[in-house]
């Protein structure tokens, strides 16, 4: 015999005759895994060594696991006593609990006290781990598992819905779920809580590119006062210009405000927190674009949302923004944005990959100047000339081999935002592709072969 994935031995200690200090988060590991045999009165190597008192040892054992694990792990061991090379040796049957992740009640569901097996060692196990582990076991979405935090305060959402008249006690937050069929908070309360993990990340840069930040901000605490605080920092930098027509004056935001609060909404609500990254907003002088992790919900396509469909990957945190009137109805965000950019072009972007959802929208105010001309009748590219602009761009461009934003502005003595426009336009149709070195942007020319 020797120590291996479902195999572990150990000894008593020769002077004292106690048990090992590390035999709970031991038999904790064989049930958070395949299950195993713990083997006391044999030693690293396989030597068997023996225990004087068996019947005493069993009890101290039993005492011990029932005393220090979490969730009740008694129903899976099975301890007897058994003669190996005439020796007693006390052998632990642990199998796999139904009650996954179990842990040490003195550390709680942290790595630092949820353990498995792997190969011959005992390790801990990270929170991402944890989490999928209580999913899979309970059978019970993220919101709905258990939460690893339990020493939430709920100060935010308490104030949210007194403003409402609303109530706030044990059994609300039973039927908003953010207490659980044990009791305990679920991870939706902690999404809720004062002491959520998940934070924004807000960046605001100066020109088209990550070159030069202007601002930056994380946004921590509830997710209820993320969104208040997050929208806040973007509102103060939506600025409103005034356009005339005739005698009168219209002001006009950068980006429509309905669209900003739809987006956000988006990005927190629809998010996978499952990921420990941060939601990422970054803000340019043209247009603003939120990254918010986990992609789509599984079996629903891009063609799927635009036709109405509405598939949320976190429903009962959408029950509760509705509740709270922050959302008018579920899976309307990207068809109110798309309204709302209807007689302005270019349109709002909305991009999945594996992992992630963007939502790329633009300065009308910035676009429209770059629209309407440049005032200079000496500038080579004209308004309504976008189609020949582009040509010669891509000309300059493959001529030179390569090209920055700043060298097609002063070839063609145009504004950042259009050389900005015309170079995107030339990547988009397969003509240009950009590359990224440190802070620095550049563009190379695509053949029609390649």
């Amino acid at each position: 015999m020797r120590e291996n994935l479902d195999v572990e031995f150990k000894e008593l200690d020769r002077k004292t005759g106690k048990l090992p200090d590390s035999i709970p988060k031991e038999i904790v590991a064989f049930a958070n895994t395949e299950g195993g045999e713990l083997y006391i009165g044999i030693q690293d190597d396989g030597t068997v060594v023996g225990v004087a008192a068996p019947e005493d040892v069993m009890t101290r054992l039993s005492n011990i696991v029932h005393d220090t694990i979490l969730p009740d792990i008694m129903p899976f061991l099975q301890i007897r006593s058994i003669e190996k090379d005439g020796k007693d040796v006390i052998r632990a049957t642990v199998s796999v609990g139904t009650e996954r992740p179990y842990y040490l009640a003195s550390k709680g569901l942290k790595p630092s006290g949820v353990y498995v097996r792997r190969g011959s060692a005992c390790i801990p196990l990270n929170e991402a781990g944890i989490r999928q582990m209580i999913m899979e076991s309970s059978g019970k979405s993220y919101e709905e598992s258990r939460s690893l935090y339990q020493e939430l305060s709920f100060n935010t959402l308490q104030a949210e819905l007194t403003s409402r008249n609303l109530e706030f006690g044990q059994e609300q937050m039973k039927t908003l779920k953010l207490i659980g069929e044990d009791g305990l908070y679920t991870n939706l309360a902690m999404l809720l809580s004062d002491q959520c993990p998940h934070t924004i990340k807000a960046a605001v840069f100066q020109g088209v590119d990550n070159a030069v930040f202007r601002d930056r901000k994380e946004f921590s605490g509830s997710l209820l006062k993320q969104l208040e605080d997050v929208y806040g920092f973007l509102d103060f930098y939506n600025k409103t210009e005034a356009v005339f027509e005739g005698l009168r004056r219209t002001d006009r935001r950068d980006y429509p405000e309905e669209a900003i609060r739809e987006a956000l909404l988006n990005s927190i609500i629809h998010r996978d927190y499952l990921f420990s990254g941060s939601t990422i907003i970054n803000l340019f002088d043209d247009h603003v674009e939120f990254i918010s992790l986990g992609g789509l919900v599984t079996g629903i396509s891009m063609e799927a949302i635009f036709l109405g469909a509405s598939q949320s990957r976190n429903p009962n945190l959408a029950a509760v923004f509705y509740r709270l009137g922050l959302v008018e109805s579920y899976g309307t965000g990207i068809r109110k944005i798309m309204r709302l950019y209807k007689d302005f072009e270019p349109a709002p972007l909305f991009r999945s990959a594996e992992g992630a959802f963007t939502v790329e929208m633009w300065n009308r105010n910035e676009w429209k100047d770059a629209e309407a001309g440049p005032s200079d009748p000496g500038r080579v590219l004209q308004a309504g000339d976008a189609s020949s602009a582009a040509e010669r761009v891509y000309a300059f461009v493959r001529e030179k081999g390569e090209a920055s934003r700043k060298e097609v502005q002063e070839e063609f003595r145009v504004g950042s935002t259009k050389a900005y426009k015309l170079l995107k336009l030339l990547c988009a149709e397969g003509r240009l592709i950009q590359n990224q070195n440190g802070n620095k942007t550049t563009y190379s020319a695509l053949s029609p072969s390649q």
